[in-house]
């Protein structure tokens, strides 16, 4: 595994064909996973959406080149070209169409920061203390996707366990496998170790909840403060029906914990019960009617 991490991190020979190839496959591979709608709510979307994976990619970049300016190129040109490409190839698949490169202008922005970060962080080759310094900031990156997939982990579950997982790993490895010196790659990897374990016990201590209101009183749902709701499984968290100031009407609220499929079941003051299959997923959930007539509410 060493010498893994040794050929990967230092022993490659970096050429400007093999960079220009590596973003366009890096570019084709993300927008493949943000067009494929099996992927959604997966690990898999995490490349799409997060820093860790591009982290990466930056750091082999920076690893494998000859000087400061070779490897500021290299970064800001391997960005400049997988990045565009993943929105362009997305563009047929998206109703948005070409309007979805208003999304582009945030990572734009970031390429363009490819260029100093690529050249400052060239001196982490120097194996040196403050090496360790210029690598923080990566560390703190991936540290917040590690909080964020981990939370969706637990929300989710087994989804999200292999980004969560890579993002934990990078964490203590990296120090390992870009120094030489055996002091910084031990302290780092121990840090590493030691941010993994408070962070995952700030999220066990804080567990995700999704807050939403899945009903409102009117055409297509009738109920008020006299009915009551539950759901047929706790697991999934709990329902209430509550009036809102806001709109001057009662709206179902929910307090998810839970992905997944269950029961929700509406109770008049008569005792009638109307029953709804419910779809949970971390950031949406879906409402259809099941008795005592089939009918779709969002």
């Amino acid at each position: 595994m060493s010498e893994i991490f040794r050929k990967v991190f230092g022993g490659l020979d970096l050429t400007w064909p093999k960079l220009i190839a590596a973003a366009v496959s890096a570019g084709v591979i993300t927008a493949a996973a943000a067009i494929i709608p099996g992927l959604y709510h997966t690990s898999f979307i995490a490349i799409t959406v997060t820093f860790e994976l591009w982290i990466l990619f930056g750091i082999i970049i920076i690893m494998n080149s000859k000087s400061n300016l070779d490897s500021a190129l290299k970064c800001f040109v391997f960005f400049l070209i997988s990045q565009p490409l993943v929105y362009l190839i997305q563009v047929p698949f998206s109703q948005l169409g070409w309007q979805l490169f208003v999304y582009y202008r945030y990572w734009f922005i970031w390429t363009l920061l490819c260029f100093p970060m690529g050249f400052v962080g060239y001196w982490m080759k120097k194996d040196r203390w403050w090496g360790y310094l210029i690598l923080l900031p990566m560390l703190v990156l991936t540290a917040f996707s590690y909080m964020t997939y981990f939370s969706d982990f637990l929300f989710s579950m087994p989804r999200y366990i292999l980004i969560t997982l890579f993002c934990a790993c990078a964490m203590i490895l990296y120090p390992s496998a870009i120094f030489k010196n055996a002091k910084i790659r031990t302290v780092g990897a121990a840090l590493g170790a030691v941010a993994v374990i408070v962070l995952t016990v700030l999220c066990l201590l804080d567990p995700p909840v999704y807050d939403t209101e899945i009903m409102a009183n009117g055409e297509t749902y009738r109920f008020d403060g006299s009915y009551t709701a539950y759901l047929a499984d706790k697991k999934y968290g709990e329902v209430e029906i509550r009036y809102m100031d806001s709109v001057e009407d009662y709206m179902l609220h929910a307090d998810f914990r839970r992905s997944g499929d269950t029961l929700l079941t509406l109770v008049s003051p008569a005792g009638e019960k109307t029953e709804y299959a419910l779809h949970i997923e971390r950031d949406r959930c879906e409402v259809t009617r099941v008795s005592p007539a089939a009918e779709t509410g969002g």
